[in-house]
């Protein structure tokens, strides 16, 4: 299959695959949509089993951006990077570095952030390289504790529809990936609001120190967290956990987490509706993060303006399952549809401009 055949393709501006022999590098930087402005989206480190896979990821994840971006209503594009974590040991700031070289040739086309596997120092390397990468620690910072407030409301949207109250005092929530970025953030406002949490994760001490902070409950073995009788299931780790080889074992009314492309497929969406469950769109719910990062491409997107956004982002998430629910139709495909007809909108308006 060539790249342009992918069904993840879906018309991308430009995908470019870099590699540096003398660090190791191996990444491929993926911009989506440009029609509202730079892509912006973060760069992920991950020990992929084939070159395949990274692409795939990468692309997913760069459309995501486009849709999470128009959904917020934000000026910016999608865009995604990934890198191929080297075998053994490695320079880390100068992989990090050889990256900001490679970002740095798409001349602000795309503007790089952390992601899963990369930190604020990662970015401090690159940055010695390129001037576009965003969440620096001088500047709005890890944008994780924003991802997760945004979740948290996101939960309250989707529980007051699938389980008939915002209050989540004494409703079982089983969250997969309780030590990760964002989800130990998560973690702590569920436990703030009463929630009876059911907690797995890879990293087996930070799991037992969170749940002993949290009053949490461990899943001891982590794929076992779809199996935990509770209310909602919130995936907090990395993408394509609702399969066919899960979805059965759900026994919850309700998905809303933080993972990006929880779906492995657009029509586990129908999947989950046939089952009653309802699922509240990734890439909304979890736009949180990027929104926080505005602050550092333009300084008008301040403190305030985040919490509007997130609220505002609620709302749209609430009228995303409410549209659904009416219509009978999955919550995915009724974002979908909305997210392309705005891009499509907005490509034309910059075909427009540009005469």
């Amino acid at each position: 299959m060539s790249l342009f055949e992918h069904t993840a393709f879906d018309n991308h501006e430009k995908v470019l695959f870099a590699t540096d022999p003398a660090t190791g590098l191996k990444a491929i930087l993926a911009v989506h949509s440009t029609a509202r402005g730079p892509a912006v989206g973060g760069c992920r480190m991950w020990s992929y089993p084939s070159s395949a896979e990274a692409v795939t990821d990468v692309l997913r994840l760069s459309q995501g951006m486009s849709y999470k971006n128009i959904m917020a209503d934000l000026p910016i594009g999608g865009g995604k990077s990934v890198i191929m974590k080297p075998e053994g040991d490695f320079d880390r700031q100068a992989l990090f570095e050889a990256f900001g070289r490679a970002l740095e040739s798409l001349n602000g086309q795309y503007i790089s952030a952390e992601d899963v596997g990369v930190s604020p120092d990662d970015m401090v390397a690159a940055r010695r390289t390129t001037r576009h990468v965003v969440g620096l620690p001088d500047g709005t910072g890890d944008p994780s504790p924003v991802t997760a407030k945004g979740v948290f409301m996101g939960i309250q949207a989707a529980a007051a529809r699938g389980l008939g109250s915002e209050d989540l005092k004494g409703v079982k929530i089983a969250v997969q990936g309780a030590t990760g970025h964002v989800g130990a953030y998560l973690v702590r406002h569920l436990a703030e609001a009463g929630a009876e949490l059911h907690l797995a994760d890879i990293r087996e001490a930070e799991l037992k120190a969170i749940a002993k902070e949290t009053g949490a409950k461990v899943v001891e073995d982590p794929n076992a967290i779809y199996d935990v009788d509770a209310d909602i299931f919130t995936p907090c780790a990395l993408g394509a956990i609702i399969n066919p080889n899960t979805i059965d074992r759900l026994k919850v009314k309700v998905v809303a987490g933080a993972a990006n492309n929880q779906l492995e497929t657009r029509d586990m969406g129908a999947e989950l509706v046939k089952r009653g469950i309802l699922y509240a769109p990734d890439y909304v719910i979890n736009a949180g993060g990027i929104i926080n990062v505005m602050g550092e491409i333009d300084p008008r997107f301040d403190a305030k303006w985040v919490e509007g956004k997130l609220h505002t982002l609620k709302a749209t998430l609430g009228e995303i399952m409410d549209t659904a629910a009416r219509e009978n139709r999955p919550s995915n495909i009724v974002a979908d549809e909305i997210a392309r007809q705005r891009l499509a909108d907005a490509a034309e308006q910059k075909a427009l401009a540009a005469e």
